[in-house]
């Protein structure tokens, strides 16, 4: 399904939506988050990151030793290269930009001295500033690729998911139950929560946790962060869940329950 084209307070705010709630959930509960203990080794060194290739067609997806990978995608300018910095611990590892639409390819990364502990892929921006190409390179991606263990899809705190967004996360809803799950599994990461006011940002995070429960009823739990300015917040439980998904962790789910 091609969707690439027109078609201080506030950390502990974030750290609390991070981590409270029990320990008991269900996937029909629309109040959910993720939340974990600091990661392993696996994110320890960030010098050992490296961007390996970059493909802009299905024959140029290269072949990456059969290490784990996990994609991450979302609407053009919801923050992904400013995340996935924070997640590898760079700076400047991925190239961040006010104008939405700058990623254009499936971009490779390795996390870990070679081979590498797993693969990190960032993919273009789907939305008004995407391309009917890079749809279709995506879905070829998620439809084909053996190594795949999880597709990240973002969100935005402040706008919260507009159509193109559900039909999107319905899309991978959909291939998810196809397979039972057995492929590779679906989860939501809700950004810049670092862009609303604590009072603002309770009834955001509701919102948008129904508006993803709703369309998606497979979706895990999403995570909630800030990452545009130091303390980043949810960073670690971001690369929990990665660990999880790719066989070297495990991630705790708690409910979540709003202010």
């Amino acid at each position: 399904m091609s969707l690439y084209h027109p078609t201080s307070a506030i950390g502990k705010a974030v750290a609390a939506a991070n981590t409270r709630g029990i320990s008991r959930t269900s996937r029909s509960n629309a109040r959910r988050c993720m939340s974990s203990k600091l990661p392993s080794k696996v994110f320890a060194d960030a010098s050992s990151a490296e961007f390996l290739a970059a493909a802009s067609t299905a024959t140029s997806i290269p072949k990456l030793h059969g290490r784990p990978e996990v994609i991450v995608t979302g609407r053009a300018n919801v923050g992904k290269s400013t995340l996935l910095n924070a997640v590898l611990g760079r700076r400047n590892l991925l190239h961040t930009s006010k104008t939405p639409g700058r990623t254009q390819t499936l971009n490779f990364y390795r996390v870990g001295l070679p081979p590498g502990h797993l693969i990190l892929v960032d993919a273009p921006g789907y939305g008004s500033r995407g391309r009917p190409e890079w749809g279709r390179l995506f879905d070829q991606y998620v439809q084909t690729r053996e190594e795949l263990r999880r597709v990240f899809i973002l969100f935005s705190a402040k706008h919260g998911l507009n159509e193109v967004d559900r039909m999107m996360l319905q899309s991978l809803d959909e291939q998810c139950q196809t397979s039972g799950g057995l492929r590779w599994t679906v989860q939501a990461i809700i950004t810049k929560a670092d862009s609303l006011r604590p009072g603002e940002l309770a009834k955001a995070v509701k919102d948008i946790q129904q508006d993803i429960f709703e369309t998606a009823p497979t979706c895990l739990p999403p995570i909630l962060t800030a990452a545009h300015e130091q303390p980043h917040f949810g960073v670690d439980i971001v690369r929990q869940s990665i660990m999880e998904a790719c066989g070297l962790g495990k991630a705790e789910t708690k409910v979540y329950r709003p202010p």
